[in-house]
């Protein structure tokens, strides 16, 4: 093993260890899935990233989840198949676009819609090629051969079958609605992507004067620059004070338009005046009413939010500049005679930040009901419903799906799926189909595109040859295992992907989905640009390696919750990884040679080996047991005890008696348990962090080429010894103890002591005895006593461990005044603990309600705190009577 000692460095440097080892891993083909029918199909899609930009730690803990599944799949021997690829993201992608141009001193329209695509797809091609160099930054082992985009001509197949297929169904239709509409996107959004919040405005009370004469009637409105689009005062049928109006008109101030003053059932009698303007063309509230009393429509602004030519002298301003001028020549005129300040929710766009404008507009919909009563249905089915995890995010999904409204697809902008529907120039007879119509001269396409999320609904099965239902992939890897995604986007993407699944393939995309939080800084702000607390993840892995940084965010918390970053935590894992090195090399060091093949179990074991082979076991069962149930905090925390206290910190030292040691016999099985136990662990922990446990296994006397296609570890009952386990345990307990008492006294390892060890019966004192070189080893005694007795009333220091008194006569270095005060304060600490498990097995609830298992835990501990407390007493007697 000489090369591998020389290819360890002796420090852990995580840059020189990942760096080319991606490459080689795509080299390999490691990642590339193969179909094989004697393999069960295990299937993840990414969650396409936006080509807008870098990605951020959200999505390296998104993607590292990812990893670790799809990794330990394969290791577990599945047909593993993780789906790489990226979402054109209609509006954030065009609005970066255009501003690149106008840095240019260009618009869009200047350059027109081919050669605006042009620009868009060179963007395209640029940050998608910055994110697949994040993505081997990460080390995330991604199938490239199969990678896919949201506008690439498969997709836009599967996207235009959709469309022509809820459209025949009648499922997808045009119509005139008040839609969300962003004035400087200049475009249609969906409720989704409007982000509500509270901000300071106004309530304004204006009178609008009867037309004859006889009085006013009061309204009030948050927008009076839509007034210029009144066609209505609304009051409530039953309402005593008005319903002698109804029927009658209101001169419109301003304009001077006459109105109808309508009943309707909608208008609350308690809020306010109990009338209310009504603007059909600016609020969906009114447009309701509006159709129900068949008024007129006035759509008052500009696409851009600037007023247009119906609102007369404001025409050209800016729609809040016509709110200020507006509110000024209403007063002067008397109309408006109170101002009401007023905190109120006000819709922004997700993309531009702009005040979202409710606007009349010709768009496209989604029927919403129909394909959600079915996901709704399914959720009932234990066997083919969706499993959320946690499951509480179901609820959530639930709630959505029973309240659910139609969607708004079309979207204002150039970049995206064009709408497969065409005018004819004349008739205006529409065409929806897959194609255009043969004499396509006569006809223009519909110039909107499809919201984003329209495609994106499709990943699961679009990726994978749909429609083609004979499509390999689509037969193999359809529907997927899981998708693993943040809680942020359960309403935008993973309801819609199962409406749509099931509506076009008949079951759920995916059987789990595993819901994890937002990454958020230290102090549990939201990370953002302009309170100027983002992280961005390659610099952490420029200063700690993608080892360091995945391990932090996929075991530092639970699922669901939100994940804090702080890079003390990302800093103490490398302390770990840099333990993991050591220990490694240490091992490799002492190798001397050894090949795979001549690993060799079978030999005699120290109680140490035996030890170490059965907390393996029990490593491997838990670790297997929880990542099956996506508990990867628990996970991490069962491989750190593992590695860090048991290999590292307890059996690296014990091995170091018959690694230096003449008997040859046992080094030789020393060497064989090292070499197996690292390799085991390796593969345990490299899902989690691939790369230092590649370049460890690669040192190892191994078979196969990599260990991302090792086999995962298995318990091995015939390596399994809990009484082995049961004695290093007291072992454990007696060097910790007797290092607690050096310490209290101040007195060095390096010191050699006189130690009694009483045992509580002969079998204890033969286990102690058969052990005494780990004794001598870690406790350095120059006098071992092992006995069931002890010396009568010699000055000393004690511990009580399970089992064994621990009596270390230390004249002329211990008070014993002090001695007696300290074991009174471990006497009353093992008084509370009798006391609380007595309390407990004496409360009925408890021994009626808990498992069996449980309450002999319970019993087992009363009686060892017991004995232990006794023992305190009788030393506590025995130094008052020196």
């Amino acid at each position: 093993m000489e090369e591998n000692q020389i290819s360890m460095p002796t420090k852990y440097d995580p840059q020189s260890i990942e760096k080319g080892r991606y490459e080689w891993w795509l080299k390999g083909k490691f990642f590339e899935a193969v179909p094989n029918e004697e393999k069960e199909p295990y299937t993840i899609v990414i969650p396409p990233p936006n080509v807008t930009g870098k990605l951020h730690l959200g999505h390296a803990w998104d993607t590292t989840l990812q990893d670790i599944l799809t990794r330990m799949k394969r290791m577990q021997g599945y047909d593993v198949l993780w789906l790489p690829g990226m979402d054109h993201a209609g509006i954030a992608t065009q609005a970066k676009v255009d501003q690149k141009i106008r840095e240019q001193g260009k618009s869009r329209y200047e350059l027109g819609r081919e050669k605006f695509l042009e620009e868009s797809w060179k963007w395209k091609e640029e940050y998608a090629g910055h994110i697949r160099d994040q993505w081997a930054k990460l080390g995330l082992g991604l199938d490239y051969s199969r990678e896919r985009f949201t506008l690439d001509e498969g997709l836009s197949k599967a996207v235009r079958k959709v469309f022509v297929s809820l459209y025949k169904k009648g499922l997808i239709y045009r119509g005139e609605y008040i839609i969300n509409w962003d004035p400087a996107a200049k475009t249609a959004l969906s409720d989704i992507e409007v982000i509500h919040q509270d901000v300071q405005g106004a309530f304004y009370h204006m009178k609008y004067p009867l037309s004859d004469g006889s009085g006013t009637i009061e309204i009030a409105t948050t927008r009076p620059e839509t007034m210029l689009g009144d066609t209505a005062v609304a009051v409530h049928p039953k309402d005593d004070r008005y319903k002698h109006l109804i029927g009658k008109t209101v001169i419109l101030p301003i304009t001077g338009r006459e109105i109808p003053i309508v009943g309707d059932d909608y208008v609350d009698m308690e809020f306010g005046s109990g009338a209310v303007k009504i603007t059909p063309a600016h609020d969906p509230n009114d447009f309701e009413i509006g159709n129900r009393h068949n008024l007129e429509r006035i759509l008052v602004m500009n696409e851009d939010g600037s007023m247009n030519e119906k609102a007369g002298k404001y025409q050209g301003m800016d729609r809040f500049e016509c709110r200020k001028q507006i509110v000024k020549d209403l007063q002067e005129q008397g109309v408006l005679f109170k101002i009401e300040e007023h905190m109120h929710s006000v819709g922004h766009s997700e993309r531009s930040g702009a005040v979202v404008e409710p606007y009349l507009s010709t768009q496209w919909f989604v029927k919403m009901q129909p394909l959600a009563d079915k996901a709704i249905e399914l959720q009932g089915k234990e066997d083919e419903k969706v499993h959320f995890v946690p499951e509480r995010f179901e609820n959530t999904y639930m709630r959505w799906m029973e309240n659910i409204r139609d969607w708004c697809i079309s979207r204002q902008l150039w970049w995206g799926h064009r709408i497969p529907a065409w005018y004819h120039k004349e008739t205006g007879e529409i065409h929806v189909d897959h194609e255009p119509p043969a004499d396509i001269e006569n006809w223009n396409q519909d110039e909107d595109v499809l919201d984003t999320w329209f495609s994106s609904a499709l990943w699961p099965f679009s990726t994978m040859g749909w429609p083609d239902e004979a499509a390999p992939d689509y037969k193999r890897y359809y529907p997927t295992s899981a998708l693993i995604t943040g809680y942020d986007i359960i309403f935008f993407w993973v309801s819609r992907m199962i409406f749509q699944g099931l509506e076009f393939t008949g079951e759920r995309p995916f059987k789990d989905v595993l819901i994890h939080g937002l990454v958020r800084a230290s102090d549990g702000r939201k990370m953002s640009k302009s309170l100027g607390n983002g992280v961005d993840p390659m610099d952490v892995i420029d200063q700690y390696g993608a080892d360091s940084l995945r391990y932090f965010l996929t075991t530092g918390g639970s699922p669901g919750q939100d994940l804090r970053f702080s890079t003390e935590k990302v800093e103490s894992v490398w302390n770990f990884a840099n333990k993991i090195w050591n220990a490694s090399r240490f091992a490799l060091m002492n190798m001397d040679g050894l090949r795979y093949e001549e690993i060799d179990l079978t030999g005699e074991k120290s109680v140490a080996d035996k030890w170490i082979l059965t907390r393996l076991n029990e490593t491997v069962e838990t670790v297997t047991r929880l990542a099956d149930r996506y508990e990867f905090g628990e996970v991490g925390r069962a491989l750190y005890t593992f590695i860090w206290d048991d290999f590292c910190d307890w059996y690296i030292e014990m091995s170091k008696l018959p690694l230096y040691g003449e008997d040859e016999a046992a080094k030789k099985t020393t060497r064989s348990i090292l070499a197996y136990v690292l390799d085991q662990t390796m593969r345990l922990l490299h899902p989690f962090m691939p790369f230092i446990t590649e370049e460890i296994w690669q040192n190892l006397p191994h078979s196969g080429e990599s260990i991302t296609t090792a086999e995962w570890p298995s318990v091995r009952e015939d390596l399994s010894d809990q009484q082995a386990a049961e004695e290093m345990k007291l072992l454990v307990e007696i060097i910790r103890a007797v290092r607690n008492v050096r310490s209290e006294v101040n007195t060095p390892l390096s010191k050699k002591i006189k130690l009694v060890l009483k045992a509580k019966d002969e079998n204890i004192a033969e286990v102690l005895r058969k052990n005494a070189a780990y004794i001598e080893r870690f406790c350095n005694p120059e006098e071992l006593t092992i006995g069931t007795e002890a010396p009568a009333s010699e000055k000393a220091m004690t511990a009580v461990v399970t089992g064994v008194e621990l009596i270390l006569p230390l004249e002329g270095l211990i008070n014993i005044d002090e001695e007696i005060q300290r074991l009174t304060k471990e006497l009353e600490k093992l008084n509370k603990e009798v006391d609380r498990v007595q309390k407990k097995l004496g409360n009925p609830g408890f021994t009626a309600k808990a498992p069996e298992k449980v309450i002999e835990e319970e019993r087992a501990k009363e009686k060892d705190y017991s004995e232990k407390r006794d023992a305190v007493i009788r030393r506590i007697d025995e130094l008052k009577n020196l």
